[in-house]
């Protein structure tokens, strides 16, 4: 995966949940103080980019099939931390772990499998990747810092999802939202 927002290869197709503000305001001040440049909106990645052995109309409509069985669930964000093998920078995931590792499983199926996955899927919200090895522990010393002084709740409801496509530039092109909050509630 290549570029400050995760990006995969040109018209590669991912499922991710936008941060709200104040966080993903925060988010992506932090980013692009991290990594100048970085246009990506701050995300958690549920299903990473992937490509297609279908349309994304196809794909999409598999996807909603599985997604009107969900429904919105609290995100807390725990510390900053990097994953070794990779030296990204990120935010781990402490509340909603299991359910995004769930969100993940169940939606990792038909069109939308990847098999094998470049990665084990680890729910985080990526701060920086692609560094020189030279400044991964200055990088991750602001994060930390940042993250300290943080004055709002780390935490956000997932509420919305969105189906988005890789471009020329290795920019994303927002194609379907979904509202979780819209899915049918069963009585019981």
């Amino acid at each position: 995966m290549s570029g400050c927002n995760g990006g995969g290869p040109l018209n590669s197709f991912a499922l991710v949940a936008y941060l709200p503000a104040p966080l993903g305001s925060f988010i992506d001040g932090l980013r692009q103080e991290l990594e100048p440049g970085c246009v990506a909106k701050a995300h958690l990645t549920i299903l990473p980019p992937r490509l297609l052995a279908c349309s994304p109309h196809s794909a999409w409509a598999q996807l909603l099939e599985t997604l009107e069985e969900m429904h919105p669930f609290r995100v807390e964000l725990g510390g900053v931390k990097i994953f070794g093998r990779s030296d990204v920078v990120y935010l781990s995931i402490g509340r909603g772990y299991e359910e995004l590792r769930g969100m993940h499983a169940k939606l990792d199926r038909g069109y939308c499998h990847l098999a094998p996955e470049v990665w084990d899927y680890s729910p985080h919200i990526t701060l920086a990747q692609n560094s020189d090895a030279s400044e991964v522990a200055r990088k991750f010393q602001v994060a930390s810092r940042r993250w300290r002084e943080f004055p709002y709740p780390g935490s956000f409801m997932l509420e919305h999802v969105c189906f988005v496509q890789n471009t020329w530039g290795n920019r994303w092109r927002d194609l379907h939202e979904y509202d979780l909050s819209a899915s049918p509630v069963l009585k019981r």
